[in-house]
Formats: structure tokens, C-alpha cells, sequence
């Protein structure tokens, strides 16, 4: 027979006094909290019936673990009294508990359990709305430091000053970016009669102004960043600080001026940097390109290629001789230097002077020009005198040279208009 006192589960007959569910359609039905949640049913009692929750107080909510070894009528009246004194009376709160319970148990309770705990992780959202937004922070608003805080004054002289209309104690120039932003905002002030639009207008007034001063301050920074100002004075101290770095190259200058526009979107730094990283991939593509000319010569390895280049120089230093000594000769009898490139070359003094300009203009040898010339005639008299004949030009000769020669041909009178 059950002990006086005590109450046990209809199903399972597990004591059921600390906490237990009553059936309110079935009389005599008690279940303890396991088979109530796993839905049990016995007799005529059907798991959604109606239930009443009993409990005798002495319970924990956080179980055995949980440090204080708080019950649920504890915890019950601490719900009460935080919503009752409001967060942070910890001595009303601790009054209202209990004498057992001290206000410094009752914080450290409330804030491990419900704040910083599941409860508090699954009930408060990370990012709580409808709340005042701080507009002093340094992360953005109107009144964000970046915009409010002055940056260091320039360290230029009063004459200087003088000729920039630049105040240094406020650091800022009688004549700003967009000077008449301020007319915006200076005639706006808050009624308590205006209406919705009105509101709305003002803020977007303001909102205006704000966007204003931020691209007043975005390009002061650009001007500080990129030096600018002792740029415009003549005076670029900041570079005579900076270490001797590479020559930059009249290319490099070229492309710095065309990429001015990037100046807004990237720090100087990074500018630097992306010229840079430019040189790199350009010195890294010739040395690329050289050690594959050295692989493609048969060198395999880094010492010889010393020698390689020293008799590379000595073969293009007799080149260059030669050149010079061949056009020096052509000078001295008498020829004219557009011909230099081809009257070393065999054939030459077969041209005339016309076809020696041709040859030149068309960069072609003058063998060449003959074997085209002969091959071309040849053709033209088997055609008049009724052979047929096959077309058998060389391969390097391409549409446009065959048109240019075609044509002089028959200017000069060696094939007739209907031929070519």
C-alpha cells in the first residue's frame, strides 16, 4: 500500500510529489512528467484531455546541477518580483525572494540563468528592434567621430595658409566642397504641429547634408593621402621623407596619369602597391621569356648561359660593325641610304633604281623579287600565245605583295592592263 503523504504516477507508479500532471476530465488521474510528455493513456484518460499542473514547490527547473539549488517557487517569485521592481533593485528583488537568498545570489542567478543562459540565447534576439540608435559611435550615424573629429592641421606655413584659405584649428578652407550645403539644414527646426511629411522632409534634408559632409571629408582624406597639397605648393616633403625607391619608367608615368580616376577608390598605398605588383609581373615575364630563349639554345643550366651571352654581345657587336661599315661604303659611293637594308643583299645590282625602291618599300629581297618578276612574265607570254599555265608563285607571297608588284609590272610596261 502507498505511504500516507506521498503521491505516485497512475502509469508508471514513479512518486509523483514534487511534480505532478492531474487529468481535469478523469477523477483519481495523476502522471508524473515523463509519461505525461510521452502521452500516456490509461483506462478512459486520452492524452488530450485537459491537465492542471501540481507541484509542491520544492522542485528545480535547472536540475540538480544548477549551482544555489534554486526551487520553482524561487524561481517563481523571482520571475514576480523582476517584473514587479524592474532590473537592477537587487535588494527588493532579494527581499521579495526570500531571507535565504542574498541580492548578490539573486543577480548572479537571474543573469547566468535567464540572460546569459539557453533561455536568455533562444528569447533575446542579437539584434533588438526598435532600439535608439547610438549616433556618436565611430561605426556611421551623423554625428560619428570620423565626421565631428578634426584631422591633424597641415604643416604648411601662415603664408601658406593665407594662400589656401586654410583654417588649421578647425582644419578646414573658407571655401569648402560644395560650399552652400549648409543652406540645407541652417533654416530647418522641429514643431510639435507638423505633420508626417514635414518630418519626413526635414530628415531627408538632413540626410542630404550628412551625405554632403561626408564627401567633404572623403576628399580631404584623398588630398591628405595622396599629398596633394604640398603637391600644389611645389613642395612635396612627403617624398623627400620617403627611401629612394626604383626609377619609374616613362611608360609607368604614362599609366599613373591615365589610372588618376582610381585615386578616389583606392589609399596610396595600395596605389603603390598595384604598381608594383605591375613591375613585378613585368620583370618576372622577361625573365620567363629568357630562360625559355636559353632552353630553346640548349641550355640547361644557369652557368652556362654566362657564356651564352657573352658570345650573344660579340656577334651582335660585328653586326653592328658590319652594318655601320656597309652603310659608311654606301655613302661613300654615292647611294642613297634608303636602299641600306637590301644592297648587301645578292640580286641588287640587277634592280633598277625603281625596282630597288619597290624591294625596299616591300621589304623584299631582291631574289626574290626577281624569281616573283620572272615567274609572273613567264606566265603572261604562255597566256598571250594560248598555253594554259598553272600559277606556281612562291609561298611567302601574299595577296597585297602580289597586287603591288602586278601593278608596277604593268606600269612599267612589261605585262599589258588586261593580264594583270
Amino acid at each position: 500500500m502507498a505511504e500516507l503523504g506521498k503521491k505516485y504516477c497512475v502509469y508508471c507508479l514513479a512518486e509523483v510529489s514534487p511534480l505532478r500532471f492531474r487529468c481535469t476530465e478523469c477523477q483519481d488521474i495523476e502522471l508524473c512528467p515523463e509519461c505525461f510528455s510521452a502521452g500516456a493513456e490509461i483506462g478512459h484518460h486520452r492524452r488530450y484531455h485537459g491537465y492542471q499542473l501540481v507541484d509542491g514547490g520544492r522542485f528545480t527547473l535547472w536540475g540538480p546541477e544548477a549551482e544555489g539549488g534554486w526551487t520553482s517557487r524561487e524561481e517563481q517569485l523571482l520571475l514576480d518580483a523582476i517584473e514587479q521592481f524592474g532590473f537592477g533593485n537587487w535588494e527588493d528583488m532579494a527581499a521579495h525572494v526570500g531571507a535565504s537568498r542574498t541580492p548578490q545570489e539573486v543577480m548572479e542567478h537571474y543573469v547566468s540563468m535567464y540572460i546569459h543562459g539557453n533561455l536568455g540565447r533562444a528569447c533575446i534576439p542579437d539584434t533588438i528592434p526598435n532600439r535608439v540608435t547610438d549616433h556618436t559611435c565611430p561605426g556611421g550615424g551623423p554625428l560619428s567621430p570620423s565626421l565631428t573629429t578634426p584631422l591633424p592641421p597641415l604643416d604648411i606655413s601662415v603664408a601658406e595658409q593665407q594662400q589656401l584659405g586654410y583654417m588649421p584649428l578647425r582644419d578646414d578652407y573658407e571655401i569648402e566642397y560644395d560650399q552652400d550645403a549648409e543652406t540645407l539644414i541652417s533654416g530647418l527646426s522641429v514643431n510639435y504641429d507638423d505633420e508626417d511629411v514635414e518630418i519626413e522632409l526635414k530628415r531627408a534634408h538632413v540626410d542630404m547634408y550628412v551625405r554632403k559632409l561626408r564627401e567633404r571629408q572623403r576628399r580631404k582624406n584623398i588630398a591628405r593621402d595622396y599629398n596633394l597639397v604640398p603637391a600644389f605648393l611645389g613642395k612635396d616633403k612627403k617624398d623627400k621623407e620617403r627611401p629612394a625607391k626604383r626609377k619609374v619608367t616613362k611608360e609607368e608615368k604614362e599609366l599613373r596619369l591615365k589610372l588618376r580616376p582610381l585615386y578616389q577608390f583606392m589609399s596610396c598605398k595600395e596605389f603603390d602597391d598595384l604598381f608594383e605588383g605591375m613591375h613585378k609581373e613585368k620583370m618576372l615575364r622577361a625573365k620567363i621569356r629568357e630562360l625559355q630563349r636559353y632552353r630553346r639554345n640548349g641550355i640547361t643550366k644557369l652557368e652556362e648561359s654566362a657564356e651564352y651571352e657573352a658570345a650573344r654581345h660579340k656577334r651582335e657587336k660585328r653586326k653592328e660593325n658590319k652594318s655601320a661599315a656597309g652603310a659608311k661604303r654606301g655613302k661613300e659611293d654615292g647611294k642613297d641610304s634608303e636602299f641600306a637594308a637590301i644592297e648587301n643583299l645578292p640580286g641588287f645590282e640587277l634592280l633598277s633604281d625603281r625596282e630597288k625602291v619597290l624591294c625596299s618599300s616591300l621589304n623584299l629581297s631582291p631574289a626574290r623579287y626577281v624569281t616573283v618578276k620572272t615567274i609572273i612574265i613567264k606566265d603572261h607570254l604562255q597566256k598571250r600565245q594560248g598555253i594554259p599555265s598553272k600559277s606556281r608563285l612562291p609561298s611567302y607571297l601574299d595577296k597585297v605583295l602580289k597586287k603591288r608588284i602586278l601593278n608596277f609590272l604593268t606600269e612599267s610596261g612589261w605585262i599589258s592592263r588586261d593580264a594583270s
